[in-house]
């Protein structure tokens, strides 16, 4: 079995496949916050694990503990030039997040031939651009919808802290509504504004928030849980040659 592991700033994401199953096509996917990883140990022992492909951008101390708990040596995932046919046009193609260029490749994977926009609205947002022609070609790096509402309760003398919830209007009649419409419309306007600079045939979207900014989106999308997991799985064929 293949385990697949997308290490994110906030939580584990992981997924196990049989080694001839097709990109997201899964036995098994769960997610866990940082300080649920130990649980994961005997979970994953159990499932005759040959195979473990790792993306992980929240810092050596999460390596270590997720070294510890897996139950073979991981290969560590990271962005490079080239890998299954997406071309890295970053200046320096190993700055690149191992978590935006896995992402990049697993919606290639879904839709093949297309200018693509792929969004992740996690703790960061990234809202990344692939060219029809298979050019990873940069994107946009902001806060996320979480640290937007955080940052105006920590920075102002009265403005609440916010929860995103129901969907408001966008010129809403109390501050708590203004607030979540202000930081909604930010993060789905830098996605529009890049689906009309490429522009973009099909917007991917994903990550925890996604739920909260796709319905404001008016470019053509699609939602897409564990994107990464699925460019990790896609990456396989291409690191098994390396």
């Amino acid at each position: 079995m293949l385990l697949l592991v997308d290490a994110g700033n906030t939580r584990i994401k992981w997924a196990i496949a049989h080694a001839a199953a097709a990109p997201g096509d899964w036995a098994a996917h769960g997610a866990v916050p940082h300080a649920g990883l130990e649980r994961l140990r005997a979970a994953w022992a159990a499932q005759g694990i040959a195979r473990a492909i790792v993306s992980n951008v929240a810092g050596p101390a999460m390596a270590a503990q997720l070294e510890a708990v897996l139950p073979v040596a991981p290969t560590w995932f990271a962005a490079r030039a080239e890998l299954a046919g997406l071309r890295n046009r970053y200046r320096n193609p190993a700055q690149l997040g191992s978590d935006r260029f896995a992402a990049a490749l697993g919606a290639r994977t879904l839709a093949p031939g297309k200018a693509l926009v792929v969004a992740t609205c996690g703790t960061a947002t990234t809202v990344d651009a692939v060219s029809a022609g298979g050019d990873f070609l940069g994107g946009m790096i902001l806060p996320g919808l979480g640290l937007m509402l955080g940052a105006l309760a920590r920075g102002t003398a009265q403005l609440p802290q916010v929860a995103p919830g129901a969907l408001p209007p966008t010129f809403a009649d109390h501050t708590s509504d203004a607030i979540l419409s202000g930081c909604l419309s930010a993060q789905a306007g830098a996605i529009e504004r890049a689906c009309a600079a490429l522009p973009a045939e099909l917007c991917i979207v994903s990550g925890g928030a996604a739920a909260s900014v796709a319905p404001l989106l008016t470019v053509a999308h699609r939602m897409l849980d564990n994107i990464v997991l699925v460019g990790l799985h896609a990456a396989v064929p291409a690191l098994a040659t390396d």
